[in-house]
């Protein structure tokens, strides 16, 4: 007898659970229809203004980093990177290395450069009072070929003043804007920097014993490594210094779009490279300093999205709960012929699930068909990076997905401590 009875039990606990279901979204497709039409649009633009908080404000703070770190790689790193051995002055066997990257068939471009440590001292003409500090300041001298680091980094769009190197200019040098006082004017004995040096200017640049005097042709700002340094043609530093070898510090491989990086690291390695030089990909170069600053951002961007997240739930809870209360008495009549409590409380979970979708949906909208195309084109301005938007379609997914979770919630709790009055109390509004 047992055996038949429960049966029949579970098959009748399913149809009540699916007509309460229906039930509830009769109820709330009814709710939502006859509500105010600026109440709902107001409760929408509130969700779509905490969904945009959760993606934008951690895509902004994550950006302001990755803005750095594209620059890094675009700009100076390269996706592989060779560079001396440690306590290695430079990368020996230099010549031997660049004919294996130039056979390379993954290869777009490379530059190979020479760096020497040294200093560059501007108006000396000037100068009379021997007694106060000479106008120079410190930097890495960097010589490099203008048309492959051009090819390599697209370098020559950061001039910023004057132009860029040509291969004729064995007597010039482009100026790292944090070389200059005027572009990072930071007073401090411990980094002096250049004043009153002007495009056009003379200066004379010195490495130990070894001085020359050069023309300034232009004024770089990347926000990467070549806003430190002075840069010259290769051909004229390795003549200073007395290199004779042709054995470079370092060069940066572009390789062509698609290509996995670790690839050519592995090829270059197995071409006996990685015997005489380091050879990394961006990833493994990137300084230790950018990806704890990643990390830090990451996590304040979680928090922030955190806090919005809480925000948008006490939102829904309070609309919710106004929204049930005011309609105690309907509430009470529906329980009072027979609608059960899972279908009152579904009908409002269904509500707040309307107003998160219609919130993300809109969001979505204005994240990927305006914010990330114009912060795209127009890089917000930061003083060491280009600030980007991070909008990866996988996270805001997941973060879409936390709202609906929180507005679910959000949702329910109001409802069920409302029905879960005494019936007769909500009809007669005790």
């Amino acid at each position: 007898m047992k055996s038949t009875d429960s049966p029949k039990k579970m098959t009748s606990n399913y149809g009540i659970t699916k007509v309460s279901l229906s039930l509830g979204l009769f109820l709330a497709i009814r709710q939502i229809k006859r509500s105010s039409i600026g109440t709902t649009a107001l409760i929408v633009f509130v969700m779509t203004l905490t969904f945009l908080n959760l993606v934008v404000v951690y895509g902004i703070l994550v950006g302001l980093i990755q803005g750095s770190v594209d620059v890094y790689k675009e700009n100076y790193y390269g996706d592989v990177h060779i560079s001396a051995l440690p306590k290695k002055e430079y990368i020996e066997k230099s010549p031997e290395i660049i004919e294996i990257v130039k056979g390379l068939p993954w290869l777009e471009f490379y530059s190979a450069r020479y760096s020497k440590s040294g200093s560059v001292e501007g108006t000396y003409k000037e100068r009379i009072d021997y007694t106060k500090k000479a106008n120079v300041a410190g930097g890495l001298l960097t010589g490099v070929d203008p048309v492959k680091e051009n090819n390599t980094t697209n370098i020559s769009k950061f001039v910023v003043e004057g132009r860029y190197l040509t291969p004729e200019d064995t007597d010039g040098v482009l100026l790292g804007a944090n070389t200059l006082k005027k572009y990072f004017d930071i007073d401090s004995p411990e980094l002096p920097l250049l004043e009153n040096v002007e495009v056009g200017d003379k200066v004379r640049i010195s490495v130990g014993d070894y001085t020359k005097e050069v023309t300034v042709v232009g004024v770089i700002k990347s926000k990467a490594d070549f806003d430190s340094r002075i840069v010259m043609l290769d051909s004229s530093l390795r003549s200073l210094i007395g290199r004779t070898d042709y054995n470079v510090n370092e060069i940066a491989i572009k390789i062509k779009p698609g290509t996995d990086p670790y690839l050519v690291k592995n090829a270059l390695i197995k071409s006996g490279v990685g015997n005489t030089a380091s050879v990394q990909t961006f990833e493994e170069g990137l300084p230790k300093f950018l990806k704890d600053i990643q990390d830090t951002f990451a996590v304040l961007g979680n928090l922030v999205g955190s806090i919005g997240l809480v925000v948008a739930s006490i939102t829904i809870f309070i609309v919710i709960y106004i929204n049930a209360i005011t309609r105690r008495k309907f509430i009470g009549i529906l329980k009072g012929i027979g609608i059960d409590s899972v279908a009152i409380e579904f009908s409002y979970i269904l509500q707040s699930l309307f107003y998160a979708m219609m919130g993300i949906i809109i969001g979505i909208a204005v994240l990927y068909g305006i914010l990330v195309p114009y912060i795209s084109a127009n890089p917000i301005n930061f003083p060491f990076s280009d600030g980007i938007l991070v909008a990866n379609l996988g996270e805001t997914l997941i973060r879409a997905g936390l709202l609906l979770v929180a507005t679910v919630f959000a949702g329910f709790i109001p409802a069920r401590l409302v029905v879960k009055q005494n019936t007769l109390d909500a009809i007669l509004g005790r």
